[in-house]
């Protein structure tokens, strides 16, 4: 989902969801978010209730989850209109951006500028000639694979749902066209939906999650995760970027995500078990468009500086001079 502004709680709302690396323009009725005291606040809280696309309004995420996914049959049908949806939709970078092919250079510079950061701090190699691996989740046409990940990682594959979205992709990225296919390439093309895929164990330096995860139910999000854990190298982390609502959550009931806020993803976080290690905004869309997080996550906890005092300064006053 790439993703539009709610500006106050909830007020002048114009959203644009999604990718598989993409946005669709939708605009909801302001509406006015219902607040609850701390005492009610159910397991998955956000600071306010939320809204739908067709403008419903609803207390909290429990509430509308029961109504999207509240039995088998219709959970099932919430993941078939979604991919449903994308297969619809052109393979070409516009189609994959719901028509805002233009942000696509801004998103990359921004991501590469987060990846440069994240590389250099957590996943030196140094001399250990292992290859870098990353896995491109909600891949689609391998926008970001060949734009991006595909330029620093040895080994990438490819996650995507929707057949001819993957299929261009394998296209794109076949070793021919590649520049240093030796070096630098794609490797495998799974057609399988998030909810339903494990990685092989310890494959992955960083599994990039972009503009695909509002399709995932809370439960589903959960266990995603927690299957994808096993597919980290020690020291690997997840790179999630997403459309960020402004409090609450907005549903897109004509392709069936959520748009989750700042602190939505959080309380999520933490009930995987993964822990904040940098995040950063994405600057430069058009400003109708949703605010864009990247979180880098890791299942390690940040570890504590503890600060020394100098010996020489040591329970001794400073002198003024």
């Amino acid at each position: 989902m790439v993703g539009s502004t709610l500006q106050g709680p909830f007020l002048g709302q114009s959203f644009l969801l999604k990718e598989h690396n993409s946005p669709l323009f939708l605009s909801l009725q302001t509406r006015k978010p219902v607040r609850f005291p701390s005492q009610q606040i159910p397991r998955v809280s956000m600071e306010t209730g939320g809204l739908d696309s067709n403008g419903r309004e609803f207390k909290n995420a429990d509430e509308m989850w029961r109504e999207q996914i509240g039995d088998t049959s219709k959970k099932t049908e919430w993941y078939r209109q979604g991919v449903g949806y994308w297969e619809g939709v052109e393979a070409s970078v516009d189609g994959v951006l719901g028509g805002f092919g233009n942000v696509n250079e801004a998103d990359i510079r921004d991501s590469e500028a987060f990846l440069k950061i994240l590389l250099s701090e957590r996943l030196a190699r140094g001399n250990s000639g292992q290859p870098l691996v990353a896995l491109d989740c909600g891949s689609g046409i391998g926008r970001i694979t060949k734009n991006l990940l595909i330029r620093y990682f040895n080994e990438v594959d490819l996650l995507e749902p929707v057949s001819h979205f993957l299929e261009t992709a394998r296209e794109t990225l076949a070793p021919g066209i590649q520049t240093d296919p030796d070096i630098h390439k794609a490797v495998n093309f799974y057609c399988v939906p998030l909810q339903d895929f494990t990685p092989d164990t310890g494959r992955y330096d960083v599994i990039w999650i972009q503009w695909c995860i509002g399709h995932l139910t809370d439960d589903d999000f959960v266990s995603f995760f927690n299957r994808a854990k096993v597919g980290l190298k020690p020291g690997g982390l997840f790179v999630l970027k997403e459309n960020i609502a402004r409090s609450g959550f907005v549903v897109d009931n004509e392709d069936r995500s959520i748009t989750r806020s700042d602190l939505y993803f959080k309380e999520l976080f933490s009930r995987c078990g993964l822990h904040v290690y940098k995040t950063k905004d994405q600057k430069g869309f058009p400003g109708e468009l949703f605010a864009v997080k990247m979180y880098a996550l890791t299942t390690d906890a940040p570890k504590k500086v503890h600060r020394k005092r100098s010996k020489g300064h040591a329970n001794r006053p400073g002198i003024i001079r």
